[in-house]
């Protein structure tokens, strides 16, 4: 005989009376869960479902999942299509209550931009994971539905090239996911990588950090048995396979510094100090986005004289030969490895103060006034600051 709703509070009553349950509060969050990942405007199966709070971390096997759903559509706005199977569940469109997911205009627009730009830097499980946030954020943005404004600025905002616009090389979806993944869970990953000239080899690789450089996408890798990184043009991977086996992440190992050594631009992390001059009609953009902090400028009338500490790499000499003739004198010196480690800093205080005085260098930080001296001096022997007039002031000799 069919339960009536008294009889249905009942057995939810008595379902909540089992707090002393020490797996009450896991149950409650599986169930919000569930109802997290219940699409509004499609139909979802228990395997589908299983298989999202799989990629979310969440195991249930599908029984349990089937029962689940049984009893949350007692008492929620959710429609079980037994018409066929597997059953397909959804929520009601005249839904209230406790109607998930609810989305806000500003979270649907969130979604959709994270979804258009991050989907190549988010961990496929993690993406497979937000299938019905994503779905829902696209119907709340659809034009049934009143959030203009928000729909609106998606074709407002674009990301746009520096350079020539290519086309992206495609990846195949399940080499992306077995990366994504074996990086997400921080597993040894086996690879058939084809290079540049062809030849295919087959390595066992640590995964340490995705990067995307235009539309390429590169995996940062250590190989098996070596401690220096490699990078990996995801779409030359031909076949990917994660291990079940883990690895520690290298404590010695940051993106970040990866980058800024120029690894992306075929360098070697070499820090040198770059001096070019350049017509001011080609380098004028140069006085607004600055190759570095310490960056220095002389005008030279119709040209401009820049120097600068940059990594050295192929990239820079790209850079610097895509300015043909509009520059010359280009000049790449080995950064001192005894220079003072607060030069640049000193160097930046005096550019902004417009005045060289080693004893507001001292007391700025905290430092011997010797030592203080010492910089104004490796100053004015690269022509940064005047030498001392008869007053005892110096000037200094860069436009900024």
């Amino acid at each position: 005989m069919r339960k009536n709703a008294q009889d249905n509070k009942q057995e939810l009553k008595n379902s909540m009376n089992k707090s002393k349950r020490p797996d009450t509060m896991e149950t409650v969050l599986f169930a919000i869960a569930l109802l997290q990942r219940i699409p509004r405007h499609k139909k979802i199966t228990a395997s589908e479902l299983r298989d999202q709070l799989s990629d979310a971390g969440i195991e249930r096997d599908l029984r349990t999942i089937q029962r689940q759903l049984e009893m949350l559509s007692r008492y929620f706005g959710i429609d079980c299509d037994k018409r066929s199977k597997p059953y397909g569940y959804s929520w009601f469109k005249c839904s209230t209550g406790l109607a998930l997911p609810i989305l806000s205009r500003q979270e649907s627009l969130l979604l959709a931009l994270a979804e258009q730009q991050l989907a190549h830097l988010l961990p496929s499980s993690l993406m497979k994971s937000m299938e019905s946030f994503f779905s829902q954020a696209d119907y709340d943005l659809s034009s049934k539905n009143e959030a203009s404004k928000e729909r609106e600025w998606l074709s407002k905002v674009r990301v746009v090239s520096e350079t020539q616009p290519l086309i992206t090389p495609e990846i195949q979806s399940d080499i992306f996911e077995e990366v994504s993944n074996a990086l997400y869970r921080n597993q040894w990953l086996n690879v058939e990588y084809c290079n540049s000239s062809g030849k295919i080899t087959d390595k066992d690789v640590m995964p340490l950090g995705l990067a995307l450089q235009g539309t390429r996408l590169y995996l940062v890798c250590r190989f098996h048995g070596y401690d220096e990184e490699r990078s990996l043009a995801l779409h030359r991977i031909q076949h990917a396979k994660a291990s079940n086996l883990t690895f520690e992440r290298p404590t010695d190992f940051d993106l970040q510094q990866y980058d800024a050594n120029g690894q992306f631009g075929f360098g070697h992390g070499e820090r040198i100090t770059l001096t070019f001059i350049v017509s001011k009609n080609s380098g004028f953009h140069l006085l607004e986005y600055k190759l570095s902090k310490d960056q220095t400028v002389k005008d030279l009338g119709d040209e401009l004289e820049i120097t600068a500490t940059v990594v050295d790499s192929a990239q820079l000499d790209w850079w610097l030969n895509g300015f043909g003739d509009d520059v010359r004198d280009v000049s790449k010196e080995p950064v001192n490895p005894e220079r003072d480690s607060i030069y640049e800093d000193v160097l930046l205080f005096i550019l902004e103060k417009q005045k060289v005085s080693p004893s507001a260098i001292q007391r700025t930080f905290s430092i011997s006034y010797n030592r203080a001296t010492k910089i104004v001096d490796e100053m004015e022997q690269l022509g940064i600051v005047s030498a001392m007039s008869s007053n005892g002031k110096r000037e200094i000799l860069l436009m900024t």
